[in-house]
């Protein structure tokens, strides 16, 4: 039985057959590669017609750089192989975008002659995007594995986070990523660092930290991801004084993405910011994988900052328990030498006390022996000046009485300055040339059986002080050192600056801590024991025989000194020599240098000049009144500052006001004179004292302006002073 011949298709029903292919393109073309023949596929995936195309080289479809090459290299291939092309790559449409296909070209014969050929392509954009998404997925999946089994590793906080910020660059494709994050100190204090990566440090140094500012502020607070396309098209973009936008020379930034770290507790831990030159960099699949990120640094962040809080638990008790050991074995040390230090610091204060006591005692004598010499010494010296030549028995007897009141006047001064309440009047000092003035008058007063020598210390401070009251305490002492080696020896005298510091005051409370300058006078004498350097600065203490000494020399220097603001330690041992320093405190501002008011004096009084004096004593108050009446003054009288007040409302001339410091009725001298000037601003004056307590003088300094005459005084004494205060 005979077969039937296949019915053949028409060229109809061939073009129905192709142009069903709706998603292939079917093209046919001539020997050179025009196209013959463009299906219905075709047309669905160029956008180009058939009436377009027919007759047009079939290259179009190629990218632009390899069209010619590319379909010459696909005909040789289908003459030669059968078959050319079918390699995977870019196409164009009509519209000039790009699509990604696969294509073969094959021959078209007839008999053994090619006469054309056949192209069939088909779109495999959708294909090729899944492609790149999973190996994107692929590739991001890795990179986060990556920077997790780094994270968990990492116990540095600073490379825990250039780790986050180099994956998030990796992951992003970002030219560049910043992580900036707060830092607490051990101390407590905040601040911000950062990390870089796709940047040298350098190209962000010389800019501040970002601010809570509109772009930055939302990732600051926590408050979500920020991803720009364009970040300088943003409206919160460059709002902000004083750059308006990114500073001059930063780095380019169009694409912008950034994700807060946020740690378990809700706490903002940092940001991190990723940047690009580019526009529309960052996508979605960028957002997730940063905000993969983003938990995976703040879990790590957290267990770091939990690891370091619990080394440093760790090491606090291991310091603690090592403390205590150490306490445990050194208790009894401890309690024994705090037991001692306890019981020197009791003994310095009963015998700082003791010294206080004792200086309220001595300064309240002395004022009241202060007004007894006064009349005393007053009285003699009239007599001094009355007496005839030919009584010569008794201008001796007279002479002799005024010196032992002179001397009495002088232990009185004394005892002043060993309870501190001698009128001091400060200036400012160079101590190296006051010592040096004083060489020469101490190696007079020692003899020549005493070597001196002076040591004066380079860039010494100056200090504020009563010069002439510091002459007589290094007087003074180098006297005690000349009684210390009555076989003759060495005396130094040395000056230096200082400094006391706190732990020096904690065993010598009355100390204050700061600079001072100090003037140490170190003898090679007999010495002294611990018992003796105790009680050497109380008042009538002696080593010397009696008659020899008084007792006063040290504690009139102790009394100065602890006056002045300074303090004063003996260093001595049996048998190799004493050394006692003054510290003086060191002048804080250099005051001018003021130039000495003429020592020329004008005891007379001028034509009817007049005085009102007031003082409470009355014998005191009659002697003054005497000597200024046979100076030729007109004088006044009052007892208490109540009347002197009347008296001056009373008398239409009153030259100066001559007063007492302390006086009856509620009111001291100073008050007075303040009364008096408001009445009579030009009055002068003068004021007298044996024991001023606070009225004149403060902190052991005369106030300024202030003209004082101390208590006893003689009659040319206060004709001089008196003369000075009216001409100056």
């Amino acid at each position: 039985m005979s077969g039937l011949a296949p019915a053949e298709i028409t060229a109809s029903q061939w073009r129905q057959i192709v142009d069903g292919a709706t998603e292939t393109a079917i093209i046919s073309t001539d020997r050179d590669g025009n196209v013959t023949s463009w299906n219905a596929g075709a047309v669905a995936i160029f956008g180009w017609s058939e009436q377009e195309v027919l007759g047009q080289s079939l290259n179009r479809i190629f990218l632009e750089e390899d069209r010619i090459a590319r379909l010459a290299r696909e005909i040789d291939d289908a003459i030669v192989l059968g078959r050319g092309g079918g390699e995977e790559g870019w196409r164009l449409r009509k519209d000039g975008s790009r699509f990604w296909a696969v294509g073969e070209l094959s021959p078209i014969r007839e008999g053994d002659k090619v006469v054309g050929f056949i192209k069939i392509l088909r779109d495999r954009t959708a294909q090729r995007q899944a492609q790149d998404e999973a190996r994107e997925e692929r590739r991001a999946l890795e990179v986060l594995n990556r920077a997790g089994s780094a994270l968990a590793l990492e116990t540095d906080l600073n490379k825990l986070v250039q780790v986050v910020t180099d994956a998030g660059v990796e992951l992003t494709s970002a030219e560049f990523g910043a992580f900036f994050y707060n830092v607490i100190s051990k101390s407590g204090e905040s601040y911000t660092l950062y990390t870089l990566s796709g940047a040298p440090l350098e190209a962000f140094s010389k800019f501040p930290m970002p601010r809570n500012t509109q772009i930055f502020g939302p990732t600051f607070r926590g408050e979500g991801i920020v991803r720009s396309d364009d970040i300088t098209k943003d409206p919160r973009y460059g709002k902000n004084t004083p750059r308006k936008g990114m500073p001059e020379g930063h780095l380019p930034v169009k694409s912008y993405l950034a994700v807060p770290v946020v740690s378990r507790s809700g706490k903002v831990i940092g940001g991190l910011f990723f940047g690009h030159a580019k526009v529309g960099v960052f996508t979605e699949r960028s957002e997730r994988g940063l905000a993969g990120l983003a938990a995976e640094a703040a879990v790590a962040i957290d267990n770091v900052r939990l690891a370091q809080a619990a080394q440093d638990e760790i090491r606090e008790r291991r310091r603690a328990q090592e403390n205590l050991e150490q306490l445990n074995t050194t208790l009894e040390q401890q309690v024994l030498e705090r037991t001692e230090q306890l019981r020197r610091n009791e003994e310095a204060l009963r015998q700082s006390q003791k010294m206080e006591a004792i200086g309220q005692l001595t300064g309240g004598v002395a004022h009241d022996f202060n007004n007894l010499l006064q009349v005393i010494i007053g009285n003699i010296d009239t007599l001094l000046r009355n007496l005839p030549n030919e009584s010569v028995r008794l201008q001796r007897s007279a002479r002799n009485a005024m010196t032992g009141a002179q001397r009495a006047a002088a232990l009185t001064q004394r005892l002043l300055a060993f309870s501190r309440r001698q009128p001091l009047d400060p200036k400012s000092i160079d101590v190296n040339v006051l010592v040096n003035g004083m060489s020469e008058m101490i190696h007079r007063t020692l003899g020549e059986t005493i070597a001196v020598e002076t040591v004066r210390g380079a860039g010494l401070w100056r200090i504020e002080a009563d010069p002439n009251e510091l002459e007589a305490s290094i007087l003074n002492l180098a006297v005690n050192a000349r009684d210390a080696m009555p076989s003759g020896g060495k005396l130094t005298l040395e000056t230096g600056n200082a400094h006391i510091d706190e732990s020096y005051v904690l065993s010598h409370r009355e100390v204050l801590p700061g600079q001072y300058v100090v003037i140490a006078v170190t003898d090679t004498g007999a010495g002294m024991d611990a018992e003796t350097i105790a009680q050497a600065f109380e008042p009538f203490f002696t080593t010397k025989p009696v008659g020899k000494g008084t007792g006063l020399g040290l504690s009139q220097v102790y009394g100065y000194v602890k006056q002045s603001g300074g303090h004063v330690k003996i260093y001595s041992e049996i048998g190799q020599g004493t050394t006692v320093k003054l510290y003086l405190p060191r002048l804080a501002t250099e005051a001018a240098e003021t130039s000495e008011l003429s020592d020329e004096l004008f005891p007379e009084a001028a034509l009817e000049e007049t005085v009102l004096v007031l003082e409470d004593d009355d014998d005191v108050r009659s002697y003054s009144a005497e000597i200024l009446r046979e100076l030729g003054y007109r004088v006044l009288e009052a007892h208490d500052g109540q009347s002197a007040l009347r008296v001056l409302d009373q008398h239409a001339r009153v030259d100066i006001l001559f007063s007492d410091v302390v006086l009856p009725g509620g009111m001291t001298g100073a008050q007075v004179a303040a009364q008096a000037r408001a009445l009579r601003p030009k009055l002068k004056v003068l004021f007298t004292t044996g024991y001023a307590r606070n009225a004149i003088i403060h902190h052991g300094r005369l106030d300024k302006g202030v003209q004082l005459i101390t208590k006893p005084f003689s009659f040319s004494d206060l004709a001089a002073k008196i003369r000075d205060v009216l001409d100056n």
